[in-house]
């Protein structure tokens, strides 16, 4: 603890934002560059709480007071260190992770809590300034070669901790560039993806092989990295999107959120060719919610990053519907740090009602709502939705208020269901009920095959995604050597030692 009565003489003060009627025009990141001095304050604030809980709430284990104290200290290249030492991608979980490391802080139980993920961040930015962030390329090589199937943050860990560990690590990319939904599904106002071939472009220098338009199961044989590597790791992700299943549903102008995201992310990019996931031109051709009335169906993350390209693209109107309960507390009325709800008390991740920057830039936000109809014009294309709200009645589910929305555009953000099964019958893998890869301890039921990330565990976070990397490869290590240097979760306290292991 840095600064003792930080978290007293400082208020709360986190990643500052452009100007809405600004923003809109671009898809630059909505957050601007991080202030030194500012992050300093934030990281003073970080009480000596004697059992830090930020530790269990954030996934990685991220070894949280003792970064803040050495930012505090403006030590700032010792911070990159006890950070990178847990968090492979800091760059990423800075900008686009919710921060369970904060809902669990434990100044946050009356105050503010300390600005965890704004610190991250600022510390990962200083050290790309300062040249800190070098090749970590293995001083001896096992020999051994490793094959990760899927670049997204799952992928690219495992593949970052396999390469340290000194095995010949090669990514097998399905899309023509490498970050899975870090690169094609989250917006460039997000994450920009100059962030994303930032690392990429390290990690080469480390020795990892990327291979992008390489299909495995398609125009790559499984066969073959069955039999060219000492191992493999599938971690392609959770892809096969749920989709609402009422009348209409063949209706034009029903598409799944991702494909309308990623196609903006080529349009960002100035790809021309537009294209899916494996290379293959849209069979629905340009998504564009321009002059539409747009429906947002699903009220996490991915609708509202639905929501903030509709406004980009200059929709009619946008309205995003969720068939949950609108949540009592406001974390903009009523922060959760001050009113929690009886259900979510400290620690655990609060249940309130989360405005994101899309949805202060506008859309009309539905709560307790039924999907019940697409309806379509006499060409097939689609007009309108109807909707009802539901509520509890004596203990009785009643439906009300029936009535028809007018949408050109419904955008399905409703989350995945599985990974695509294609290439896990072809490696004879087990699935479990839900149809993910069977791997409890991260091997399946081919010795020489691991899953990590939303393959292995479902559709999750970006920061569980790393950490699933970080431990599989570690799994994958034991396999190939016997035993593991390679330490996934932090230890309670850092030394010097430690670092670059």
């Amino acid at each position: 603890m840095g600064k003792p009565t930080g978290f007293l003489e400082f208020d709360r003060h986190a990643s500052q934002k452009r100007d809405v009627l600004e923003r809109k025009k671009d898809y630059n990141e909505v957050e601007t560059n991080y202030d030194a001095q500012q992050t300093r304050e934030q990281a003073a604030r970080c009480m000596d709480c004697g059992v830090p809980f930020c530790h269990n709430g954030c996934p990685l284990g991220n070894i949280i007071p003792e970064f803040n104290d050495a930012v505090w200290e403006e030590n700032w290249e010792y911070a990159y260190q006890i950070l990178s030492s847990t968090n492979n991608f800091p760059e990423f979980t800075g900008r686009i992770c919710p921060a369970p490391c904060e809902a669990s802080c434990v100044l946050g139980i009356n105050k503010p809590p300390v600005a965890i993920e704004y610190i991250e961040k600022s510390i990962i930015e200083k050290a790309y300034e300062n040249g800190w962030v070098k090749p970590n390329i293995p001083s001896k090589r096992t020999g051994k070669k490793v094959a990760v199937v899927g670049s997204g943050p799952a992928g690219m860990a495992a593949a970052s901790q396999l390469n340290k560990a000194g095995h010949w690590v090669t990514v097998f990319e399905r899309a023509d560039e490498i970050g899975g939904l870090l690169r094609y599904g989250i917006p460039d106002f997000k994450l920009d993806k100059s962030v994303v071939k930032r690392r990429v472009a390290v990690m080469e220098q480390e020795g990892i092989v990327f291979k992008t338009n390489a299909n495995v199961g398609v125009n790559v044989k499984a066969s073959d990295l069955v039999r060219d590597f000492d191992a493999i790791v599938l971690a392609g992700g959770s892809t096969v999107p749920r989709m609402i299943d009422i009348k209409g549903k063949e209706l034009k102008g029903i598409y799944p959120a991702m494909e309308f995201l990623s196609q903006q992310n080529k349009r960002v990019a100035d790809i021309e060719r537009i294209t899916d996931h494996k290379g293959d031109a849209y069979a629905n051709g340009e998504l564009l919610a321009t002059g539409k009335n747009v429906m947002v169906i699903g009220g996490g993350d991915t609708g509202s990053d639905c929501v903030g390209t509709s406004n980009r693209h200059g929709a009619k109107s946008i309205t995003q519907v969720e068939v949950m309960p609108e949540p009592g507390i406001d974390d903009k009325k009523q922060p959760y740090y001050k009113f929690r709800a009886e259900t979510t008390p400290w620690p655990n991740w609060p249940l309130t009602k989360r405005t994101s920057t899309s949805h202060e830039e506008g859309c009309e936000r539905l709560f307790s709502i039924n999907v019940k109809e697409y309806i379509g014009d006499s060409d097939g294309n689609l007009k309108g939705i109807l909707i009802s709200e539901s509520a509890m009645f004596n203990g009785t589910r009643v439906e009300m208020n029936e009535r028809e929305i007018p949408c050109e555009l419904a955008l399905i953000a409703a989350g995945f269901v599985n990974p695509q099964q294609d290439l896990l019958q072809q490696l004879e893998v087990e699935v479990d009920e839900r149809r993910n890869v069977k791997a409890l301890e991260y091997q399946t039921n081919k010795s020489k095959i691991f899953a990590a990330g939303d393959m292995r565990r479902g559709q999750s976070l970006v920061v569980w995604a790393i950490s699933e990397g970080r431990e599989c490869a570690r799994k994958v290590d034991e396999y190939l050597m016997g035993e593991s240097l390679l330490e996934a979760k932090a230890v309670s306290m850092i030394s010097p030692a430690y670092i670059g292991i």
